[in-house]
This record gives structure tokens, sequence and C-alpha cells, in this order.
């Protein structure tokens, strides 16, 4: 069996571009309806949700990059825990992500905490940058 402890640089990179790309384009549906409007948003947009669609699409930007990845992945990250226990069991008034619609929510909180430890990866800007003399 080839030895593929050498691309789990590579592919932490991936795992972080995708989740950055996805986290995006709910940012991007709050505020634009791009590529289509979320569901179950309010229209007009609360601040709440207004400075959450920001930190998304601007947070969600960086992180593809790998730019900042470890202290955007952990506010992304504390953004995710927030939204879940206010909008997810707040709404519902149960705690299991299947039932309350948080599985996302709860996904995207710990991929971002894991970067948030890890960095981003072999292609990020933040690996570029350490790579310099």
């Amino acid at each position: 069996m080839p030895n593929l402890a050498v691309w789990s640089p590579r592919l932490l990179s991936v795992l972080r571009i995708m989740a950055a790309l996805l986290f995006m384009e709910h940012g991007l549906m709050k505020l634009f309806a791009f590529p289509g409007p979320q569901p179950a948003v309010p229209d007009p947009l609360p601040v709440i949700l207004v400075v959450a669609a920001w930190l998304e699409v601007i947070g969600g930007g960086l992180l593809a990059l790998g730019a900042w990845t470890r202290p955007v992945a952990f506010i992304l990250s504390g953004e995710m825990a927030v939204a879940y226990f206010t909008a997810h069991v707040g709404r519902s008034g149960t705690i299991f992500p299947a039932l309350n619609g948080g599985d996302g929510a709860v996904l995207f909180c710990f991929i971002f905490l894991y970067l948030a430890a890890a960095g981003g990866g072999e292609w990020s800007v933040d690996a570029q940058i350490r790579k310099r003399p």
C-alpha cells in the first residue's frame, strides 16, 4: 500500500477550500440571493444575520485562499456554535442536530475548529508566506 501520509497536507487544503466555498454560499444567499434565496431567512435581514452573512462571505473567502487561516477559522467556528444554539436549538427546542436541522452548523463548527488547530495546509497563502526566506 502506498504511503498516503504525503497527501495529508494537500487533502487538508482541499477540505479547507471546499468547506470555505460551501460556507461562502450561505452568506451570498443571505446577502444577494445567489445562487438563490436562502430558505426561511426574513426580509429584511436582522442585524445579526447581516453580520453573520458578511462573516460567511469574507471569512469564507479568506479561508478559501488560506489567508490567516487559524484566527479566521476560530472566529467562524464560534459563529457556527452561536448559530447552532440560537437558530437551531433555540427554534426547535431540541439539541439533536438531526431533528433541528443543525447538522451543517455543527459540521462547519468542528471543521473550522480543526482548521484553527491544523492551519491551512500545503496549498494556502499562509504556507507560501512561511516558505519565504
